[in-house]
């Protein structure tokens, strides 16, 4: 439109076409979406950050605000409507769920549980589950992390009885010093980080001993928001699906992106590189039938059931769940089967 010897013909016609094609993206504000971290900026929020970055939010007229991580969890800020999504944990979304607060799993970040329990590869002591019994966990002190190793030192023949040291995260450096004989961990993060500096670790995987196969984490949302936002947040689990699956089939130029958007939070670009490869080559962010994002009723059903016949799960008024409830509330796939 710049050649002013065009025809007047010309002229108008083209400037009726760019007030069709302009008059949407001017005439339409983009949707503000926020989202709630569940920690410091990691590989498990890389699709948040690639979609942002990459243009997909952008490409589906969302305004994403990836909130700061505070000391509030993530589901508390999303059940109380100060976030739209959050990023949940699964143990979490199952007990604050049952307690009452409104949070619905949309999303699947992981395929698998990406946590185990580790312990030195220099003990020669523990080549089993079973030989745990009468040793120091140091942890972080939930009821869940109690379920969970009596459980696995059980399946393998154990009496299931250890003593525990709430450590928090310094449970780490613990075991590192052998002030712990075994802690719980992520193996995407903080096994990978051991990996990276030289400290050799052996583990148990928690569904090889009795413990359901779960979806670590999720993005998920309240059922007031859905129900009141429906084709949005379906743009939103859209775009963030894209950002997920270009990271699976990008991980390098993926963790590049998350260390661009983090630069203060992510000072290791070697850990973000190989916590991704870990992500990829164990089937995590993609598993091995090709599911992204996918929620498995049969693991939240598995999980939820472990979770009620350990006395974990309890009601609004603090008290021990008497009734296992429907745990096909706690999450939906009607936002993410119409973007696979």
């Amino acid at each position: 439109m710049t050649d002013l010897f065009h025809t007047r013909k010309w002229l108008a016609a083209a400037a009726a076409t760019f007030a069709l094609h302009a008059a949407p993206a001017f005439a339409q504000q983009a949707a503000t979406v926020t989202v709630a971290l569940d920690w410091t900026p990691n590989t498990n929020h890389v699709g948040l950050f690639v979609a942002q970055n990459k243009g997909f939010y952008d490409a589906h007229g969302l305004d994403v605000e990836i909130l700061p991580y505070t000391d509030t969890s993530a589901g508390t800020l999303v059940a109380n409507g100060v976030a739209d999504f959050g990023v949940l944990g699964s143990i979490s979304l199952f007990t604050q769920g049952t307690a009452g607060a409104d949070l619905v799993a949309t999303y699947a970040i992981v395929q698998s549980d990406t946590g185990r329990l580790v312990y030195s590869a220099d003990r020669a002591d523990i080549t089993t589950p079973s030989d745990l019994d009468g040793m120091t966990y140091g942890g972080f002190g939930s009821a869940w992390e109690t379920a969970l190793i009596e459980t696995i030192i059980e399946a393998d023949g154990g009496e299931g009885n250890f003593e525990t040291v709430t450590l928090g995260t310094s449970a780490y450096q613990a075991l590192a010093n052998g002030a712990v004989d075994f802690t719980l961990e992520v193996s995407t993060w903080e096994g990978v980080q051991a990996e990276l500096e030289g400290t050799a670790q052996s583990a148990f995987r928690y569904a090889d001993y009795g413990v359901p196969d779960q979806h670590t984490n999720f993005i998920g949302s309240s059922s007031a928001y859905l129900d009141a936002n429906e084709e949005l947040a379906a743009s939103f689990i859209e775009a963030t699906y894209e950002g997920y699956a270009y990271a699976v089939a990008h991980p390098e130029e993926a963790a590049e992106i998350l260390v661009e958007e983090n630069p203060d939070a992510l000072t290791n670009p070697e850990l973000v590189r190989a916590s991704m490869q870990a992500l990829i080559e164990g089937d995590y962010l993609k598993g091995e039938d090709g599911t992204i994002g996918l929620i498995d009723p049969e693991k939240m059903q598995r999980m939820g059931t472990f979770l009620f016949e350990n006395g974990i799960l309890r009601d609004a008024d603090g008290d021990v769940a008497e009734d296992a409830p429907d745990f096909s509330r706690f999450y939906t796939n009607r936002f993410i089967e119409p973007a696979l």
